[in-house]
C-alpha cells in the first residue's frame, strides 16, 4: 500500500512535526497511533517517518530512510490576476502538475480592484498550495510569490521564456519547447489578454510567443494546458520519446 505523504511542519535532526491542521487532521480524522508510517517530505527530500506521538495540535515523527523521487522540470508561470475563484483553482491545479512557483503578475489590464486585494490574499494561496501538494505527493509546495507589476515580476526569469498569445499563429507552444531545456517560465495574460506595449517588452526581454491552437482559453485553462504540455514535452526528452 501507498503510504500516504505529509510535509512537514517543523524538522529538527531526525525528528519532523505535523501541527495546526496537518496534525488535526491525522490525529481526529485518521486516528494516527505511535508505531505507524507515513511519507515525510522535509527540507527538499522525502523519508520514512514514524509516529513517535499523537496529540490534538501536534504529531511528531521518528525520520528514518530516505524515499527515491525523481525531481520534477522546473517550470515557472507567471500568472496575471483575475477573478480569485478562478485564479484559486488553478493555483491548486498547477501545484498538482509540477509548478516549482506561481508568480502573481499586475497586468495593464488587471482590474484595479483585483489587483489591490491580491496583496491580502498570498497566504491563502500558499496555504491552498501547499494542501494542493500534499494531495499530490510533492515534497514541497510550489512557491506562490507576492503580486508584482509586470515588469518587476518577469526581471529575473531565465531559461526557456515563453509568452502567450492567441494572436501567435506561427510558433505552437508545443514545437517552441521542443527546441529548449528547463528551466521554464511560462506567462499568460488577464482577461483581455496583455496590451500592446506588453507584448514589446516582453519581446525586448528575450521571451517567445507561442500559440495553444485557434480557440481561446481562459486564462486558467491556458494556464493548465500550457503545464500540461511543457511537463509532457519535459518528460519526452528525458526518456527519448
Amino acid at each position: 500500500m501507498t503510504r500516504r505523504r505529509w510535509i512537514a511542519d517543523r524538522v529538527a535532526g531526525s525528528r519532523a512535526w505535523l501541527t495546526g491542521d496537518n496534525a488535526d487532521h491525522l490525529a481526529r480524522v485518521l486516528r494516527a497511533k505511535p508505531g505507524q508510517q507515513f511519507d515525510i517530505a522535509a527540507e527538499g527530500a522525502v523519508r520514512i517517518g514514524t509516529v513517535t506521538s499523537v496529540e490534538p495540535d501536534q504529531v511528531e515523527f521518528e525520520l528514518g530512510a530516505p524515499v527515491n523521487i525523481p525531481a520534477l522540470p522546473e517550470v515557472t508561470v507567471y500568472l496575471s490576476i483575475f477573478k480569485f475563484d478562478r485564479l484559486e483553482w488553478a493555483i491548486e491545479k498547477l501545484t498538482e502538475l509540477g509548478v516549482a512557483r506561481v508568480l502573481p503578475v499586475i497586468a495593464r489590464r488587471t482590474e484595479a480592484h483585483l489587483a489591490k486585494a491580491a496583496e491580502k490574499r498570498v497566504e491563502r494561496w500558499r496555504k491552498l498550495a501547499l494542501e494542493a501538494a500534499q494531495q499530490s505527493r510533492r515534497t514541497a509546495p510550489p512557491e506562490i510569490a507576492a503580486s508584482a507589476a509586470l515588469k518587476k515580476a518577469i526581471a529575473n526569469a531565465t531559461g526557456c521564456r515563453v509568452v502567450l498569445d492567441e494572436a501567435e499563429d506561427a510558433s505552437s507552444l508545443k514545437s517552441l519547447l521542443e527546441e529548449c531545456q528547463p528551466p521554464i517560465s511560462l506567462a499568460f495574460g488577464p482577461e483581455g489578454g496583455w496590451a500592446p506595449e506588453e507584448f514589446q517588452f516582453f519581446k525586448q526581454s528575450g521571451w517567445k510567443a507561442a500559440s495553444l491552437g485557434q480557440t481561446v482559453l481562459r486564462a486558467e485553462t491556458a494556464a493548465i494546458a500550457a503545464v500540461a504540455i511543457a511537463m509532457a514535452v519535459v518528460a519526452a526528452e528525458e526518456t527519448g520519446g
